[in-house]
C-alpha cells in the first residue's frame, strides 16, 4: 500500500535513488516546503521507503488563480503504478480546497506521451519549429472552473515563446 504524505524536509536526504540526475539545489527544495508547504507531498511504501515526490505552488490572481506543478519524479522502479497521477490528485485537492484555484497546470516534455492530457498550449523552446524539447502546458480545470474556461480544445495549436510562458 503506497502513502502519500507531506514532503518533510528530512525526506531530501532519502530520495537520491530517485532521481536519475541531480535537478535542483536544496536550497530550492527547502523554498517550496517554506512557502507551499502543504503544496509538496512524497509518496512511500509501508515500510517508509520513498518511490517519488512533487512539490507545487499556487500562483496568479482571480482568474487566473491555480496550483502549479514545479516538480514532479517517481523512482525508475515503481514508475507505471499511477504514483505520479495519485501525486498531482492530492495537489489539485488542495489547489481546489485551501487555495480555492480554478485550474491546476503542468508542464510535460513533447515526447512524455504518458504525461500528456488537456493541453492549453505549446511552449516553443528550442530553435526548430517543433523541437523534441519542448513542452506542452497542459491545465485540468477545478471545482470553480464548471464552464471550462480554463482550458481549450486547440491547445497543441496554439504555438508561444518561451517568455510568453509565466
Amino acid at each position: 500500500m503506497t502513502t502519500i504524505r507531506a514532503f518533510k524536509a528530512t525526506d531530501l536526504f532519502k530520495f537520491n535513488h530517485i532521481l536519475v540526475t541531480p535537478q535542483y539545489a536544496i536550497t530550492f527544495y527547502l523554498t517550496y516546503l517554506s512557502r507551499w508547504p502543504d503544496m509538496c507531498a512524497v509518496s512511500a511504501t509501508p515500510q517508509g521507503r520513498l518511490m517519488g515526490y512533487m512539490i507545487g505552488k499556487a500562483e496568479g490572481q482571480n482568474l487566473e488563480r491555480h496550483g502549479h506543478v514545479t516538480a514532479l519524479t517517481v523512482a525508475p522502479e515503481y514508475r507505471r503504478l499511477g504514483i505520479s497521477r495519485r501525486l498531482v490528485a492530492f495537489l489539485e485537492h488542495v489547489s481546489d480546497e485551501v487555495y480555492r484555484g480554478l485550474f491546476v497546470d503542468l508542464y510535460v516534455r513533447c515526447v512524455n506521451l504518458a504525461a500528456i492530457g488537456i493541453v492549453y498550449r505549446r511552449p516553443r523552446l528550442g530553435m526548430a519549429p517543433r523541437d523534441e524539447e519542448d513542452g506542452f502546458d497542459m491545465r485540468k480545470p477545478l471545482t470553480r472552473d464548471p464552464m471550462r474556461r480554463s482550458v481549450r480544445a486547440n491547445g497543441r495549436d496554439i504555438v508561444v515563446g518561451a517568455n510568453e510562458v509565466s
